[in-house]
Formats: C-alpha cells, structure tokens, sequence
C-alpha cells in the first residue's frame, strides 16, 4: 500500500520552488517552504501572490480557493521546523554543494522513514544520496517550470533507491496530477539531456552571426511548431543557469555540443542573465518582465524598403510534385501570375487537378470564396517547354532533390530567362551556390525554402550565398510578405536554421534510445509534456521520414565534421531494414495494425 504524503516541506522557493509548493498546496497537502533570510520569504510571498492571482484572472482558481490555498501553505527560515513532514523537496540552485549540505541538515531532522527529493535538473542524484544516512530514500523529481502548469515529473532513481520509495513517489506524482517518467540518473535526465544541446546550438548561431535573434526563433517557432524560440526560452532559464546545466552535461559526457558556447560566459559576465536582469539575448521592460521592449539590435521597420526591390509579377514554378504544386497555389492566391512547367502534359495535368481539389478544400472550409478560387486557378497555366518562361520575373525550382538536376535545370533556366529575372531553389539541403555556379548570374540566385505543406506552413527560409546581390535577397523577402509568409534570411550552409538546429536534437533522442536509457514513448512524452513541444522526436522522425531524416544527419555530418552529428547507428539499422516510418508502415512504432 502506497504511502501517504500529507505534510511537505520546500527548500528554497524561488520561482521553482514558490510553483511547486503551490503544486502540493492545490492539491489539499500542508506545506512548510523554508527560505535563508525575511528577504527570501518576502520574494517567495510575492511568487505566490502573483501565481495565484494569474489563476483567479484566468478563472482557474476562485477567490476562497486561492485564500486557502496560501493558508496551506507556512512559510519560515528555519530547517528545524520540516521535523515532522513526510516528505522533503530541495529546489534551491543548481550548486552540488549547497543542495548536499541542506539534505546532510535535513537528514538529521527528519524522521527516518521521510523521503528526500531533489528538483536538479542536471546533477548527480547519486552524489545527493551519499551525503545521507538514508541513500535509499533518496529520489530526484525534477518538475518543469511553471511547475503549477507544466505536467511532467521526471522521477531519477539512484543505483540504490528503495524499488518501494520509487513506487510511492509515483503514485504521488500522479495523485498531484503529475504526468511521472522514471528514469536512470544521468546528466540532463530526458527532456534537458535534448533541449540543452539545441539550445547550445542555437546561441552558438547567434554568436556566429549566421542568423539573428528574431530570425532564429521565428525559424523554430514556425517552421516547428515550437511555442518558444530557442533564444527567448534562454532567457526565460536563465542564461546563468544554462551555462551550470551545460556544463555539469559535459562534464559527464564529454560531448562537445554540451560544451557552453563562449557567448554564455560573456553574457553571463556582463549581468546579461536573461528575464530575471532584464536583458539577455533580447531586452525587457524591466527584471521579471516578459514584455520585450526594441533595443539597439531590434530591425527597424521598413529597413527593407531602403534597399532596392526588384518587381514581381509573374512568377515561374519548375516541377509538378506535391511541393511545387504548393507554391504555385500560394503565389496564385497573393494574385501573381503563375507559369508551371513540367516534364510531360500528364503530370501538368495531374499537377492542376491537385491544385483545382486543394482550391476546392480552402472554399469547403470557409477559407476562399468561390469567385477567389475560379481568380486564383485562372491565373495559373502549364507548360511543357522552359522557353515559356522567358517573361518570369522570378522563377523558383521545385524539382528533386538531386544536385545534378537541379543544376541542369538552372543552366537552361539561365538560357531563358530574360536578364534580371531571380533564379530561385527550395532546396532543403544542398548548397545553393552549387546551383548558382551553374549559371552566369550567380548574383541572382537565391534560396527559397518552403516548408510542406506550403500553403499552410508560414516559414520560408530565404537563403543568400556569397554571390546573391543584396536587392535578389531583399526581392526574395518582400516576396514572403507578399504570399503572407514569414521570411527568414540566413546563409548557405547545410541545413540552414530550422533542419541545423532540429536534425541534431532528433538523433540525440535516438541516441538516448540506442543507449537504452529510456523508452521512445518515454522520451516523446517527456519532449511534448515537459516541454509542450508539438510531437515528440520518434513521432517526428516517423512522419517525416527515416531515410530523409538520415539523409539530412549525413548532410550535416558531411558538412560540419561534428562528431555529434554522426547519424545514430540505429537509424542507419532501421533505414537499412526497409523501416522507414509511417510511409512503410513501421519505423520507431509499427503502424501496419493501426
């Protein structure tokens, strides 16, 4: 019979520790929050205040629920008073000393049989556990911040936690209405062992001035579906506690990617630290604040409009799959004329009755009135000859991913096309120049990558390469604003923002599946719940594809001789075996039942 916890006490109630006593005081348990000094309980009053009043606003909480919930819960800076708890929770920072000094403390005041627990979102359980008398009862419940919101409880158990403590904690986690993963004690545990290492990547970008700050996190934002961009969930963390999470995940794995990138220490030197100061990687109104305020790196609105914008009206689509035909319908709903060209009259064909069923499905749902459906089909027209194009103002290539066709296609577009027209690619993956060099205008060559489906996915990546003139790239954006996209400018390296900073994330999860450390379902929950990320990465890698997945990870490998890039060997097994995802009924899951 599982025990029962009734009185618990907090240790250290800054923003984490403040929202998980009111996790265990809405859920009827007394609580006792201990701070170091007056000025610790004054802060830690006005978490719970503020928290508990965003709930009332939101309708969550009634006025007499929040009263007595703060009621609950008895705030003191002396440890002496957690004597007759039943269970302990440490939430001070992320320091092994000071966590190990509060649990030898506690250790001698609690009763024997109490439950010590430890939020560290990175250090060693085990290293806690030996510094008391009680290593058994020693467990790690790591909550995810805002602890009153967020679902997930990662549970860390030692090589010598008590299977029965483990058991008891569980059902706790559930009872408080806690989604619970138990897992291995290991740096980062799940859910920061893969967000960190994308984090790191992603201020390593910035750093390098490849992309800026907004154009990063609107990539992932999205291109992803993310609910945060990685820079502004820095400073949300906290850019100090960041780098002590980083660095404590290299120090146990050696992985270079774990390694802080130095833009961390500069900052961190210079009181940048994110929200809490007011100024990270973006400034706000004042500490604390979430309202981000422009500073000296905030692009000024019309900056585009001081360089010159070449005009576009018609627009040329070369290929007829399931992307092309995607863009031609973005661009012939913004009112552009559209000349297709494909391979035969029957994939022309096949291409409009695609686009005329996808027109019909936008009026179906109330998205397109009838006469804007018949307007937008007939400004479209198919062809079987590239000489059709000699008018386009700018034409975009959407044909396979093939560096060898793609560069036959350039060469006769650059035959064709009449001088000033934009030669773009959606290439996803292979170096731009290496079309542009195919022709005698490289300096109006430009990336243009959409994401599928297109007309839905607001992203487009507008990629430069050292030869595309300032106005080709300035054109290609104000192109993205013409179709209601989001462009994002960034240079022509592999993968570009979203797949460099995704791909890497993805094969760290099946690394960590490979390591037998946790389990796919474990792993996507711990992403989606811990960190509400859209799908977990074995539902990702599923959908998108094993063998494009893998062909991306080589890409990048190929391209950054990161060791950490290596593809995992049991993607290549699985590519190997014919179990591509869902497109052939198994991948990470079997769907051939489904």
């Amino acid at each position: 019979m599982a025990r029962e916890f009734e009185a618990v006490g907090v240790v250290g109630l800054g923003t984490m520790g403040a929202g998980i006593a009111e996790v265990f005081a809405r859920n009827g348990l007394r609580v006792l929050g201990v701070e170091q000094d007056e000025a610790g309980l004054v802060r830690a009053r006005g978490h719970l205040e503020s928290s508990t009043s965003r709930a009332q606003a939101r309708g969550k909480l009634t006025e007499d629920e929040a009263k007595a919930l703060l009621d609950r819960i008895i705030l003191t800076t002396d440890l002496r008073d957690l004597a007759d708890v039943d269970l302990v929770i440490e939430a001070v920072p992320e320091r092994l000393d000071l966590k190990a000094g509060i649990f030898a403390q506690v250790d001698k005041i609690c009763r024997p049989d109490v439950v010590l627990a430890s939020n560290t979102s990175s250090l060693s359980v085990t290293e806690l556990s030996v510094r008391t008398g009680r290593p058994g009862r020693v467990v790690g419940m790591h909550f995810f911040n805002p602890a009153p919101v967020q679902q997930l409880v990662e549970l860390v158990r030692t090589v010598v936690t008590d299977q029965d403590v483990l058991d008891d904690m569980t059902a706790f986690a559930r009872k408080i209405g806690k989604v619970p993963v138990v897992i291995g004690d290991r740096a980062g545990f799940i859910a920061n062992a893969l967000l960190f290492g994308y984090l790191n990547h992603a201020a390593k970008m910035f750093e390098e001035r490849y992309a800026s700050r907004e154009d990063i996190d609107a990539s992932m934002r999205f291109g992803c579906g993310y609910p945060m961009g990685p820079l502004a969930l820095l400073d949300l963390i906290g850019l100090d506690t960041a780098y002590e999470i980083l660095m404590t995940m290299y120090h146990q794995s050696r992985n270079l990617m774990h390694v802080p990138t130095p833009v961390f220490k500069q900052m961190i030197t210079a009181g940048l630290l994110g929200r809490k100061t007011g100024r990270g990687f973006y400034t706000y109104e004042k500490p604390d604040s979430h309202k981000v305020v422009d500073d000296a790196h905030t692009p000024k609105s019309g900056e585009a409009a001081e360089e010159q914008v070449r005009t576009v009206r018609t627009v040329g689509v070369v290929g007829t799959g399931t992307m092309a035909t995607g863009i031609v319908e973005v661009l012939a709903k913004a009112g552009l004329d559209v000349v297709v060209r494909g391979r035969s009259e029957g994939k022309n064909e096949a291409a409009l009755t695609a686009l005329r069923r996808s027109l019909d499905k936008a009026v179906v749902r109330g998205r397109l009135s009838e006469d804007a459906r018949d307007e937008a089909f007939g400004r479209v027209r198919a062809t079987t000859a590239f000489e059709e194009m000699a008018e386009c103002d700018l034409v975009i290539e959407a044909v396979a991913e093939e560096l060898d066709v793609k560069r036959a296609v350039f060469g006769t577009l650059d035959e064709v096309c009449k001088p000033g027209a934009i030669l773009a690619t959606t290439t996803s993956s292979l170096p731009v120049i290496e079309c542009a060099a195919a022709t005698s205008r490289p300096g109006d060559v430009v990336g243009l990558h959409f994401f599928n489906p297109a007309p839905v996915m607001k992203l487009v990546e507008v990629v430069s390469t050292i030869s595309t003139a300032p106005e080709v790239a300035a054109t290609a954006r104000a192109l993205c604003a013409t179709l209601g996209k989001h462009g994002v400018s960034c240079g022509d390296r592999a993968g570009f923002i979203v797949n460099a900073l995704l791909f890497p994330y993805l094969n760290d999860a099946v690394k960590m599946l490979e390591a037998h450390y946790a389990s796919a379902d474990d792993i996507d929950s711990a992403m989606k719940t811990g960190c509400a990320l859209p799908m977990g990465p074995f539902e990702l890698l599923d959908v998108v594809g094993l063998d494009v997945s893998l062909a991306i990870e080589r890409t990048l490998y190929q391209e950054f001789r990161v060791a950490g890039y290596a593809p995992a060997p049991l993607l290549e097994h699985l590519v190997t075996a014919g179990r591509l995802g869902r497109k052939t009924g198994q991948g990470f899951r079997d769907y051939s039942a489904r």
